[in-house]
């Protein structure tokens, strides 16, 4: 059985990670991800939690305001 994408229809790319804020994947991998193989399939979806943690992380923190 093949590998479902992980879209959720909320596609937004994050210019400085260039990773999608829906999906955290890359322009390029949401491209081509119905010509990879299920082994990088399952390699992308394994690395979600550390994708988001990145868009995170470089994400502009919201301003204090005193």
């Amino acid at each position: 059985m093949a590998v479902k994408s992980p879209c959720i229809d909320l596609c937004a790319f994050d210019g400085k990670t260039g990773l999608c804020t829906g999906c955290y994947r890359t322009r390029e991998e949401a491209r081509s991800w119905n010509k990879m193989t299920d082994h990088r399939r399952h390699q992308i979806l394994n690395e979600k939690s550390r994708r988001q943690a990145k868009l995170t992380r470089e994400a502009p923190q919201a301003s204090k305001q005193d």
